[in-house]
């Protein structure tokens, strides 16, 4: 019986389940994919073609707020059925239309809701199973499944867009995400008094304590260190989501009908960065993790303007580049759940972390509207745009984030 099962093989239960959610939820990531074939087959054009993305991104976002009030007082399992439900209902109303307001409500509004409520329960409850020397690896390895999402919906949605359009693809993809998050929902649960206590214990004999204080929404959104925070979170995943939503386009120059490798593999390095991220700040601190993370993506940035560029069947260089840009994108998402654990605890951890995580979504929407005007205003008199503009924006951003994150001061909290 599971309900007889010691902390750490629930804890590990619990991980794997919130894992699986966000695999399905990962669809996100493929929106280049869909992109290109929504531009064939719809015919839009223009910012209209990143529109119900940008918007996903910022719904999902702000909708962590809600999410994580939901997941701290209704608990794990009803949040993310609901999160279940919101997207399966999202992609059945896209499979219907080529409309383009229908796209923004369906894929932008109900998908992005569905998403922020599955992603808000997948990672509170693992953490909640495991001692503070475990936040970053746990956290790390919850949030991989979204990275991770790519390596199987890339192939699968080259395959269905080819074979069904993209219509009936939005319609599968519906069905099918409605019934797994729903199902792995029903193994989210968090321990019980009697296990806390177990927990604790362990706590104890680590170096690493627990936050002696439990900080509320309120509280966090008063300390000058949160905003410092959310700036550079926006600016860590706002510079990385720039790319993940045009890798496609940008590796169809060399790779032709095979740029859903490049989509692929980035995710591959998506969820490698957010498990080996969390690993190191656990053994060298968030801080200076996240400092390499910004300065790595910074100089990968000025790197791809030549490799882009190029259309000289550099496909290694072009996939190696998406996997280490993937790889620092994903760091984000390990280090910054981690740091809200660490300052502000765990009983309010939905909500305080789904205020931080505004920052990824206003940094997704911002700076993708913002990729897709450079790419627009670099086009010649023969409509060929280049993303030069693109990359040195991010990269200039990105070296900004890394300077500030010498202005974090972390807590160390006292020991039980």
């Amino acid at each position: 019986m599971l309900s007889d099962t010691s902390p750490a093989s629930r804890g590990w239960i619990v991980t794997a389940a919130g894992l699986g959610i966000n695999l399905a939820l990962g669809v996100l990531y493929t929106w280049s994919l869909f992109k290109a074939a929504i531009e064939k087959e719809f015919g839009w054009k223009g910012a209209q073609l990143n529109d119900p993305y940008a918007l996903c991104c910022l719904v999902f976002a702000f909708t962590m707020i809600l999410a994580g009030r939901c997941q701290d007082r209704l608990g794990p399992r009803v949040t993310a059925s609901l999160g279940g439900l919101l997207v399966g209902l999202g992609l059945l109303l896209v499979s219907t239309t080529t409309n383009y307001g229908a796209w923004l409500l369906g894929f932008g509004v109900l998908v992005g809701l569905g998403i922020g409520f599955g992603y808000a329960s997948a990672t509170p409850p693992a953490l909640k199973w495991f001692p503070p020397a475990k936040t970053g690896l746990i956290a790390g390895l919850v949030v991989a499944g979204f990275g991770l999402a790519p390596v199987y919906l890339a192939p699968l949605a080259d395959y269905l867009l080819r074979h069904y359009g993209i219509l009936k693809s939005m319609l599968i993809f519906g069905g099918a995400f409605a019934v797994i998050v729903c199902s792995l929902a029903q193994l989210l649960v968090n321990p019980t008094a009697g296990q806390v206590a177990v927990i604790k214990a362990q706590t104890a004999k680590s170096s690493i304590a627990a936050p002696v204080v439990d900080f509320t929404p309120g509280q966090i959104l008063a300390q000058p260190g949160f905003w410092l925070l959310w700036i550079i979170y926006f600016i860590g995943a706002g510079a990385g989501l720039m790319v993940i939503s045009s890798v496609s386009g940008m590796a169809k120059k060399t790779m032709g009908d095979q740029a859903f490798i490049a989509v692929a593999v980035m995710a591959l390095g998506n969820a490698g960065g957010r498990i080996v991220a969390g690993l190191l700040s656990d053994k060298i601190g968030r801080r200076w993790t996240l400092m390499l993370v910004l300065l790595l993506q910074a100089a990968l940035m000025f790197l791809a303007i030549p490799v882009t560029a190029s259309t000289d069947g550099a496909k290694f260089i072009i996939v190696l580049l998406a996997t280490f840009i993937g790889f620092n994108y994903g760091a984000n998402l390990a280090l910054f759940p981690s740091f809200a654990k660490d300052l502000w605890g765990l009983k309010n951890f939905g909500m305080n972390y789904g205020v931080l995580f505004t920052a990824w979504g206003v940094g997704g929407f911002a700076l993708s509207r913002l990729q897709a005007w450079l790419f627009a205003a670099s086009k010649d008199t023969a409509g060929h745009g280049n993303y030069a503009s693109s990359f040195i924006t991010a990269g200039l951003l990105l070296l900004v984030g890394g300077a500030l994150t010498l202005l974090i001061r972390t807590r160390k909290a006292a020991k039980s």
